[in-house]
Order: structure tokens, then C-alpha cells, then sequence
């Protein structure tokens, strides 16, 4: 990753956690300051007064005649009311613009392809919860899922991945669905799965949850990051049905807004090893319909 700017002029489009860290991360790899514009001018004032090198653009138009690579950073839902408003007054032709949709690919921009303009989707595979220096930091460490309109963009997509610091990943259009699907399961269940046993453990009467389950969650983590499903220990890799029966009484009794995670959990384990005896199988799978 080099400093030199990647454009003669960025604009962002949202005033949200990600537009907030995009602004931040890329200030100085635009050759003129940072334009940034959203629905609300007071919200643009306080981030662009945040953000050094980024100054506010007073309507979308304005916006969209100064810059010459803009990012789309809005809610996904909202992606296609700018993208109308930006085809009655378009970029420039040759001009760049991506969204950072993690579901959708170049299909909410085809608009703007009819009026030369280069599309992409830049997805950063990360979360973000409103600190955006840590997040900067985090994205330098991150992939991002890039889905081009052609080569020319799919270059810029990976000059604009470089100058995050992040590694780029070419998803196509029809896998984008399965792509975010993938990680909303891996990274949204997961805050649900903790959540559940911090809450379980805080009714157990562990004082701190967190700090307790963190050494545990992580060693899994990076278990199964390396090994997959290979990584799993437990009741159900045993086929041990009397633990399992032990764990379902108790979280009736104690937490019983547990128990629909956890057996779905517990389902998706034991389908996924594929390997429990036949008797202990049943067994398992009888405790847990």
C-alpha cells in the first residue's frame, strides 16, 4: 500500500459508521479534500468537522460534478433512491461509483453504466460500531468482496482496497446473496450465540461473563478458523445424550430463552459431524426435535 492519491477528488456519500470510517481512512489519498454529503446537513457539518482533509457538499449534485471516485455508504435499502437521483444529474463519464453493500452487487448501479460511468460493489468483511479509528485499523486487516462492471473498475476497486489496506476479493454478481449470507452467519449468529451463554453464565452466577468466556471463545475461534469442523469437542461430538439431557433441563428451568439457539445449534453440529453412532445419533436427535 502506497500514499500517492487515488483520485483527484473522493466524495462519500452517508454520514453512518461506515461512511465515517471510509472518510477517515481514505484522507489523504484523495488529491482535494474529502466531499462528503447526506440527507441531514447538520449530521455532514459534525463528521466532516471530524474527518481532516473532508469538507462538506451542500447537495448531492454537487457532489457527484466535483468527484471523480465516489462511495455510496448507505443503508442498503436507500442505494436505489440515490442512484435515481444521481442518473437525472450523472457523474462524469469515466467516473467511478460503488456501494458498500455486502448483499447486492453492480445491480442497484446499472443506471449509471448507461451513462459511462464505472460501477462497482466494495464490501469491507468487517463490523463496524462506531469508533472509526479502531475501525480504520481493523479494515487494514480485513478482505473486501469486489464485484466490477468491467476491468477498468474492477482496477480501481483494487487501488480503492489498497489505499483501506485491505485485501481484495472477487465475488461474482450471482454469488453475492450466498457471500453475505455466509458472513452474517459467521459474524451476526456469533454476537447471538455469545450473548446467549453470557447470559446463561451471569443466571449460573458468574459475575463477569465476558472475561470468563473470552480465552474459551477464542482458542475455539482460532481452532476452528484452522481445522473447521475438525476443531469441535463437547457432549455432541461424544454422543453424550446425558449431557445434552442435563444441559436442556437446566436452561429450561433457568434461561429458557435459551433453549431454541441451542438446539438449533446442537442440530447444526450434529448434522455437520455426520459421523455420532447410529444409537447414539438417534438418540441425540430425539432430545433435540
Amino acid at each position: 500500500m502506497n500514499s500517492l492519491p487515488i483520485a483527484k477528488r473522493i466524495g462519500i456519500v452517508g454520514t453512518g459508521r461506515v461512511a465515517r470510517a471510509f472518510a477517515l481512512a481514505l484522507r489523504g489519498r484523495s488529491a482535494a479534500p474529502i466531499m462528503l454529503w447526506g440527507r441531514s446537513p447538520q449530521r455532514v457539518a459534525q463528521v466532516s468537522g471530524e474527518v481532516a482533509q473532508c469538507t462538506a457538499a451542500d447537495t448531492l449534485n454537487m457532489l457527484t460534478a466535483a468527484c471523480d471516485l465516489i462511495v455510496i455508504a448507505i443503508a442498503d435499502g436507500a442505494i436505489a433512491g440515490i442512484v435515481a437521483a444521481m442518473k437525472q444529474a450523472p457523474p462524469k463519464p469515466g467516473a467511478f461509483v460503488c456501494h458498500v453493500s455486502g448483499g447486492s452487487g453492480i445491480a442497484p448501479l446499472v443506471d449509471l453504466q448507461s451513462t459511462e460511468v464505472l460501477t462497482a460493489a466494495v464490501h469491507p468483511a468487517m463490523t463496524f460500531t462506531g469508533n472509526p479509528a479502531f475501525e480504520v485499523s481493523r479494515m487494514a486487516e480485513a478482505c473486501f468482496a469486489v464485484t466490477a462492471s468491467s476491468d477498468r473498475a474492477m482496477a480501481i476497486s483494487l487501488a480503492l482496497v489498497d489505499a483501506l489496506g485491505g485485501k481484495a476479493v472477487e465475488v461474482t454478481e450471482d454469488h453475492r446473496p450466498l457471500y453475505h449470507a455466509a458472513l452474517c452467519h459467521a459474524a451476526n449468529h456469533l454476537v447471538t450465540l455469545v450473548a446467549g451463554a453470557s447470559q446463561a453464565l451471569t443466571a449460573a452466577g458468574v459475575t463477569d461473563p465476558g472475561t470468563f468466556l473470552a480465552p474459551l471463545v477464542r482458542a475455539a475461534l482460532e481452532n476452528t478458523l484452522e481445522q473447521g469442523i475438525a476443531a469441535l469437542s463437547g457432549p455432541v461430538l461424544r454422543g453424550d445424550a446425558d449431557t445434552i439431557r442435563s444441559h436442556l433441563h437446566a436452561i429450561a428451568h433457568d434461561v429458557p430463552s435459551l433453549m431454541a439457539p441451542y438446539k438449533a445449534m446442537a442440530q447444526a453440529t450434529l448434522h455437520g459431524l455426520g459421523e455420532v453412532p447410529g444409537q447414539r445419533r438417534e438418540e441425540l436427535k430425539s432430545l433435540l426435535d
